[in-house]
């Protein structure tokens, strides 16, 4: 006789990004501009479904002033997302400035 083989129940396992980005959308944040690596890659994927404007850049640096620029023209906040090492020395100008 075959067993009958039952699908495993599908659950959503919530994950830091996802939290994070659920926390970012309850505090009314739309816009993120961010340069990807491979250590924030799992911030984009939660993202991804979640309705946010995303703009990515070329370089660190520039996240950080449209960021600012951005929250200084419409006076809503906005996120800069990079990733670990060099990103995040790069995005330290705009940090200080902002």
């Amino acid at each position: 006789m075959d067993a009958e083989i039952t699908p495993p129940a599908t659950t959503t396992t919530e994950t830091g990004a996802r939290i994070l980005v659920d926390t970012l959308r309850q505090q009314g944040v739309t816009q993120l501009f961010g340069y990807p690596g491979g250590t924030i890659l799992s911030l984009f994927d939660a993202m991804y479904d979640r309705e946010f404007n995303i703009t990515l850049v070329r370089h660190e640096q520039g996240a950080t002033h449209a960021a600012e620029g951005y929250a200084k023209a419409t006076g809503k906040t906005s996120v800069v997302s990079v990733t670990s090492g060099p990103g995040a020395s790069n995005a330290v100008t705009g940090i200080a400035d902002a």
